[in-house]
C-alpha cells in the first residue's frame, strides 16, 4: 500500500494563534506556562487535522516557537557563550535571547531560508562549540502526539545543513571540523527517538539542492554511515530544486528512503527511478508546498503511476516541501472571489490532494473520478478566463526599449546634481520607511475597511498620524524624513490592492520569522496600475516640512517574490509588468515635487535561483525590472533602494548594475560584516549600512552605533555614507523607536564633529 506523509505543517495556527501568544508573552500578559499551553494546543490541532485528512505519517518536530533552526541549536545545546544569562535564566529565556537579543548582547544573525521569505536564526560556531542533547522539548512533543493516537514521523534539520547554514565566529577555523562532535549528538538524539518507538525520522538536507563544494559532498556518506543503525528508519529529504546531479551518491547513501521535489524539478524523476535500490522508499513531492494553485491531479497521477510501476509500494506521496510556506486553510476565505478561489489550494487542501492521489494509486482512477473532473475543470476555467490577460499591458511590454532602463547621466554626474539640490550634511540620517504601527492605526484601518468609518474621517485620521510622525522626526533631528506608512497594512499587499491582476485573502497568513506573519497577495493576471497609489500621502507629508521626504515604494522583484505568483507565464514577464506599474508611480511622485524616491528590493537576493547556472538569466531580468521602474526620472531625483537579511557577496555586480543612487542594507547583526563585501567590491554609489537591529527590542547605546560607523568609515568615503537603522520600524513601539533614533542621530553628529576637526 502506498503511504502519504507530510514534511511539515504551518506552525502559526489557522488564525495566527501563535503570533498572539508570543506577543502576549513578550508583553508579560501571560507567563511561560501559558505560552507553552497555547503552543501545545496549536500542535495538537495540527496533528489531529492531518489525521482526519488521512495522512499516514504525520510530522512531529516541525513546530517551533520562533524558528526550527533555533530549535535545533537549543536541542543540541549549541548556545553561544556570549548568552550567559546566569543561573536564574530558564531555557525559554535563553531561546528568546538568541532570537531577540538582550540588553547586553545583540541577537544572533537572521537570514533567508534558501530562496524563500522565511528567515532563520544563523547558528554560531567556534572551536569550543560542543553538542549535547540539551532539551527535552522534541521528545515531549513525540509523547504528546502518541497520546493522541498519532503515528509520528520525527523531523530534524540534517547535520550537514545545520553546519552549512551556520557561521564561524573566529578566524582560521572551519565549521565542518565540528562534524564528528555533531554526529555524536545526532546519534544520541536518534537513539532516544528510537526508545520512544518511533519508526521513521525525516532528516532535512536542503543544501543538497545547492552547488555544493566537494568538501561537503565528501562528508555526506561519512555522516549517514555514522548515523545508520541507531534505531529509527531515516528518510533523507531534499527540496527547493533538483538533486539529480547527486542521484547515484544519494541512492547509495546509508538511509532507508529519499524525498525529492518534483514541483521545482520534475525532470529529476527518471534519473532516480533508474536502478533505484530495492530496499529504499522513494517519496515524491508532487503537490507544490510553496504556491497556492491547485494541483493538476490528472498530470500528477500520471507521473506517480509511472513511478509506481517501478517502485510498487515503496512509493510515498507528499508535498514538495514543508507547508510552512503556504496558508493554512482555504475554507476560511469566505470573501474571496468564487472563480479565483476555485483555482486555489492552501495547506489543508494540498493534503487532501495528497490523499486523493494515494487513493487513485491504491484503488485505481475509478475511485476518484469526481476529483479528477473538478481538477480538470479548474485548470480549464483558469486557462480561459478573460480576467487573466490584459491586451493594454501586453502591448506596452512590446514597446519597451533599452532606453527605458537607463538614467540620462552616470552616477558621478547625478551625485553632483543631487548634492547641490539637497544640501545634506555629511553622514545624512534617515530611516528605512515605516514607523510603529500602533493598535490605534490598525483600528482605524480596520474600521474603514469594514465601512464603519467614512472616507473623509479615515483621511483625516491618517493625515493626523502623518503630522505626528513628521513632528517626531523634527524632534529627533533626522535629515531625511519619511511619511511613516500608517495607511499601509503590508509593503506588498498595500500596493497589490491598488493594482489590477491581484486577489487578496483574509486569512492567508504565512510566517516570515518569529511572530511576524505576512499575507502574500495572489498575483493571478496581467498587472495594471489604474491610478496613483501613494502620491497624495507623500505630497501631504512633504507639505509639512522643508526637509526632504522620501517617497516609499516596493520594487517589482519584491512585489513578485512576496506574492503567490501566477505559474502560467515566466516570472520575468510578470516582473516587467510590475516594473511598468511602479515606473508610473515614480514619475507621478517626481511630478508632485518629491525629490527622493525609495524603491525597496529586500527580496532581490531571495529570487536568485539555487543553481548558479540559472543566475545570469535571473539577474538580467531582475536588474532590468528595477531599472525600468526607476529610470524614468530626472537626474536630480535621487533613487534609493533597500535590501536586508540576505547574503549579497556573490551578486554585487548585479546590485551595482541596478544603479540606485543610494542603497541601505542590513548589517547590524553581523557587526558590519556584510559591508565588507561592498567595500571589497568597491561599490560605486552611496550606501547606508544599518547601525542597529530593528527586529530586536534592544536599544543600543550611542557608543555602539558610533563604533559601527567608524568601522564603516575605515573603507567608505564620508560623502558616500548614510546613517540609518537596518530595516523599517513598523514592528517596534514608539518609546524604543524614539530612544534608538535619538542615539543614532547623536552618533552621526559626534562623527561629523570628529571629521570636521
Amino acid at each position: 500500500m502506498i503511504l502519504t506523509h507530510n514534511l511539515g505543517f504551518p506552525r502559526i495556527g489557522a488564525r495566527r494563534e501563535l503570533k498572539q501568544a508570543l506577543e502576549s508573552f513578550w508583553r508579560q500578559d501571560i507567563d511561560a506556562q501559558q505560552l507553552q499551553d497555547r503552543a501545545k494546543a496549536i500542535r495538537e490541532e495540527n496533528w489531529l487535522l492531518q489525521k482526519r485528512i488521512g495522512i499516514d505519517l504525520i510530522p512531529v518536530g516541525d513546530f517551533s516557537l520562533y524558528d526550527h533552526m533555533l530549535n535545533m541549536t537549543t536541542l543540541l545545546g549549541a548556545i553561544p557563550a556570549r548568552f550567559d544569562l546566569g543561573q536564574q535564566a530558564t531555557p525559554l529565556d535563553a531561546y528568546f535571547a538568541m532570537a531577540r537579543g538582550t540588553p547586553n548582547q545583540p541577537a544572533m544573525e537572521m537570514t533567508k531560508w534558501f530562496n524563500t521569505n522565511y528567515h532563520y536564526i544563523v547558528p554560531e560556531f567556534d572551536r569550543q562549540t560542543q553538542f549535547t542533547v540539551a532539551s527535552t522539548q522534541l521528545f515531549d512533543e513525540i509523547a504528546e502526539a502518541q497520546a493522541l493516537g498519532i503515528s509520528p514521523k520525527v523531523v530534524l534539520v540534517g547535520p550537514l545543513t545545520y553546519l552549512f547554514l551556520g557561521k564561524e565566529t573566529e578566524a582560521n577555523f572551519h565549521r565542518l571540523d565540528l562534524l564528528p562532535r555533531l554526529l555524536s549528538a545526532y546519534r544520541t538524539i536518534l537513539a532516544r527517538i528510537a526508545a520512544l518507538d518511533v519508526q521513521w525520522v525525516q532528516i532535512d538536507e536542503p543544501i543538497l539542492a545547492l552547488d555544493l563544494a566537494e568538501i561537503w559532498l565528501e562528508k555526506l556518506s561519512e555522516a549517514y554511515s555514522s548515523l545508520q543503525g541507531n534505531g529509527p528508519r531515516l528518510l533523507l529529504a531534499t527540496y527547493f530544486d533538483a538533486v539529480d546531479d547527486h542521484a547515484e551518491r544519494l541512492k547509495a547513501l546509508a538511509v532507508d528512503g529519499l524525498h525529492i521535489d518534483l514541483c521545482r524539478a520534475p525532470h529529476q524523476l527518471d534519473r532516480f527511478l533508474a536502478d533505484y535500490p530495492v530496499d529504499k522508499i522513494l517519496s515524491l513531492g508532487i503537490v507544490d508546498g510553496r504556491n497556492v494553485w491547485r494541483a493538476d491531479l490528472s498530470q500528477a497521477l500520471k507521473t506517480l503511476t509511472t513511478a509506481q510501476s517501478t517502485l510498487g509500494d515503496r512509493l510515498w506521496v507528499a508535498p514538495s516541501c514543508s507547508l510552512l510556506h503556504c496558508p493554512v486553510d482555504l475554507d476560511l476565505e469566505t470573501q474571496l472571489d468564487p472563480e479565483i478561489k476555485s483555482w486555489l489550494a492552501f495547506s489543508v487542501q494540498k493534503l487532501n490532494e495528497i490523499t486523493i492521489l494515494a487513493r487513485g494509486l491504491n484503488q485505481g482512477k475509478a475511485a476518484i473520478p469526481s476529483f479528477l473532473e473538478s481538477s480538470a475543470q479548474a485548470k480549464q476555467t483558469r486557462l480561459n478566463s478573460k480576467r487573466i490577460h490584459n491586451p493594454v499591458v501586453q502591448a506596452r511590454l512590446k514597446r519597451l526599449t533599452q532606453r527605458d532602463s537607463h538614467r540620462h547621466q552616470s552616477f558621478p554626474q547625478r551625485q553632483l546634481l543631487q548634492q547641490q539640490h539637497f544640501q545634506l550634511p555629511l553622514l545624512p540620517t534617515t530611516t528605512i520607511g515605516s514607523f510603529p504601527q500602533t493598535s490605534e492605526i490598525r483600528k482605524v484601518r480596520s474600521a474603514f475597511r469594514k465601512g464603519q468609518l467614512s472616507h473623509l474621517d479615515y483621511l483625516e485620521a491618517m493625515r493626523a498620524e502623518i503630522r505626528e510622525i513628521i513632528k517626531k522626526q523634527e524632534e529627533i533631528g533626522l535629515d531625511v524624513f519619511v511619511h511613516g506608512e500608517a495607511e499601509r497594512n503590508d509593503m506588498v499587499e498595500y500596493f497589490g490592492e491598488q493594482l489590477w491582476g491581484y486577489a487578496f485573502t483574509d486569512h492567508g497568513w504565512v510566517q516570515s520569522y518569529g511572530s511576524r506573519c505576512v499575507k502574500p497577495p495572489i498575483l493571478y493576471g496581467d498587472i495594471y496600475r489604474p491610478e496613483a497609489m501613494t502620491v497624495n500621502w507623500i505630497s501631504y507629508a512633504q507639505s509639512l516640512t522643508h526637509k526632504p521626504v522620501k517617497g516609499m515604494l516596493t520594487g517589482p522583484v519584491t512585489m513578485l517574490m512576496w506574492s503567490f505568483v501566477r505559474d502560467d507565464q515566466p516570472y520575468s514577464e510578470t516582473a516587467l509588468q510590475l516594473a511598468l506599474a511602479i515606473r508610473d508611480e515614480v514619475i507621478d511622485l517626481e511630478q508632485a515635487g518629491i525629490g527622493m524616491i525609495q524603491i525597496d528590493e529586500p527580496a532581490f537576493r531571495e529570487g536568485l535561483p539555487l543553481k548558479r547556472s540559472a543566475w545570469d538569466e535571473y539577474l538580467q531580468w531582475a536588474v532590468r525590472a528595477f531599472r525600468i521602474a526607476s529610470a524614468g526620472v530626472k537626474d536630480e531625483t535621487q533613487i534609493h533602494t533597500h535590501m536586508c537579511y540576505s547574503e549579497f557577496n556573490d551578486i554585487l555586480p548585479a546590485i551595482a548594475a541596478m544603479d540606485a543612487d543610494v542603497i541601505t542594507i542590513e548589517t547590524s547583526r553581523s557587526r558590519m560584516e556584510l559591508l565588507d563585501a561592498f567595500v571589497r567590491f568597491a561599490y560605486p554609489n552611496e550606501i547606508g549600512p544599518g547601525v542597529y537591529d530593528i527586529h530586536s527590542p534592544r536599544i543600543p547605546d550611542t557608543h555602539e552605533m558610533l563604533m559601527l560607523l567608524e568601522k564603516a568609515l575605515q573603507h567608505i568615503q564620508p560623502r558616500q555614507l548614510w546613517v540609518n537603522p537596518d530595516c523599517g520600524l513598523k514592528t517596534r513601539g514608539w518609546p524604543e523607536t524614539q530612544a534608538a533614533l535619538k542615539k543614532m542621530v547623536h552618533a552621526a553628529r559626534l562623527l561629523r564633529e570628529r571629521l570636521a576637526a
